[in-house]
């Protein structure tokens, strides 16, 4: 099938969908959370397949060990929470629908602004074959039709997804055609060059693959790039709070986009906190490429850690610039907050950033003068999710400014439309000479659409 048939399908499934009811949207996720239930030995049969042809890979050099274990389905908190989402996505209100403005122009005319469905969706993503159900459901919830490109590292797991959605998608009243995938690059660079049928891409997955993608169609993109998350240490630092959140933030899943990767720290605390903090990292065998500072005040720890000399390292030109994905951390000293903030503007992704004390004039500053999609006051960076969000899945993270902004979740996925109600009002009849009406532009309730 061609990528021109594909995308012509797609958008006649958006079309014929629009009048489908919300309430067939969430039988038709719980008709797929049922399908892949069902599917359940043959979906994770075809992910260690995927699994065994990726460490082949890994072994040879040709890809990174972090995204073999994005690729990992079989860890039952990952199926169970990729079901958990699906089910979590059903049972959210309606996002479609929603009135955020509503005015009166003059009597009996009325206008009001209603949330809406974007329209066909191209995601293209690398590794994490759970993402085809997650985009899958929201999707589906939010009225959106999507075509799915993961990456070759995944495709057997993502086939078999994909055709267990299909199957569920064709007990109900929406179209078969309403998710489905392709396997190509070539696929995807004819895709983007059909703007007459697809509304908006979504990738996620390197910058690489972004700026890729943004620099390959006229088709708007919402980007979701790489996480080169930070924590700051600020000198009015809670010691507990400072071990509990970075080693979570590192540790809990090194290779996730929202784990950190460089923990920045005050200068005042190079004798007390940070030693602490590093011990504790140390002892989760985490990697450390600290500056000098930091790395000459762990000295008093040096004798008594085992593995000391290979886990504390000086820090290369670019370990500040790096997405590590795995268990090491680069480590910098700051002399004050301005830096700290001067310093994750220019180097981090935007993606989640955090700061950790116990002042409030430190917190709120930090809040206001990092531009990231997160910014977090004593808390890990790992809640950076749609889930923990309460937002069902999310689509990605994104980073940049434009649309929406961190955890896309069903919002996201939403534009939204004008509707002007009148009775036979005409223009002509308005203006500032004599006998001419004036607009009144009184508010209006938001609670329903008068139709």
């Amino acid at each position: 099938m061609s990528a021109e048939t594909i995308a012509k399908q797609a958008k006649a499934a958006f079309q014929a969908s629009q009048l489908v009811e919300a309430s067939e949207r969430v039988r038709a996720l719980y008709e797929i959370g049922r399908t892949l239930a069902l599917n359940r030995d043959a979906i994770l049969a075809a992910n260690r397949e995927d699994l065994s042809a990726g460490q082949v890979e890994v072994d040879a050099g040709r890809m990174p060990a972090a995204l073999l274990k994005r690729l990992d389905l079989t860890r039952t908190d990952k199926w169970d929470a990729m079901l958990a989402g699906v089910r979590q996505i059903a049972e959210l209100p309606d996002p479609n629908g929603t009135i955020s403005y509503a005015s009166k122009l003059d009597d009996g005319l009325q206008l009001y602004r209603v949330s809406c469905p974007i329209g066909v969706l191209l995601v293209i993503f690398e590794a994490r074959p759970e993402v085809v159900v997650n985009i899958a459901a929201l999707a589906i919830k939010s009225g959106n039709v999507a075509i799915l490109k993961g990456g070759k590292e995944s495709a057997r797991t993502t086939q078999i997804i994909s055709d267990a959605i299909q199957t569920a998608l064709a007990h109900t009243l929406l179209p078969v055609t309403y998710i489905q995938t392709i396997q190509t690059r070539a696929e995807v660079s004819s895709l983007l060059a059909l703007d007459q049928y697809i509304d908006l891409v979504i990738p996620r997955g390197s910058n690489e693959l972004v700026r890729n993608i943004k620099n390959s169609t006229r088709i708007p993109v919402m980007g979701h790039a790489d996480g080169l998350c930070n924590v700051y240490l600020d000198e009015y630092v809670d010691p507990q709070k400072a071990v509990r959140i970075v080693v979570d933030s590192k540790i809990d899943y090194p290779a996730a986009c929202n784990a950190v990767e460089s923990l920045l720290v005050h200068e005042s605390l190079l004798p007390t906190v940070w030693p602490t903090v590093a011990q504790a990292l140390l002892e989760k065998s985490v990697l450390l490429l600290c500056d000098d500072r930091a790395l000459s005040a762990l000295t008093n720890i040096s004798t008594s850690t085992p593995n000391f000399s290979t886990l504390v390292q000086p820090a290369p030109p670019d370990a500040y610039t790096t997405e590590h994905l795995s268990l090491t951390l680069s480590v910098l000293t700051v002399p004050c907050l301005t830096a700290a903030i001067k310093h994750i503007n220019s180097f981090s992704s935007h993606h989640t950033d955090c700061i950790v004390t116990e002042d409030p004039k430190a917190a709120q500053t930090f809040v206001r003068g990092v531009d990231s999609a997160g910014t977090y006051i004593n808390a890990s960076t790992r809640f950076a999710d749609g889930f923990r969000y309460g937002f069902g899945a999310e689509v990605g993270i994104a980073t940049g400014r434009i649309h929406a902004r961190g955890p896309v979740g069903l919002e996201g996925l939403c534009t939204y439309k004008y509707v002007l109600k009148g009775q036979g009002h005409i223009v002509s009849e308005f203006g500032e000479g004599e006998g001419k009406k004036k607009y009144r532009h009184e508010a209006l309730p938001k609670d329903a659409l008068p139709l």
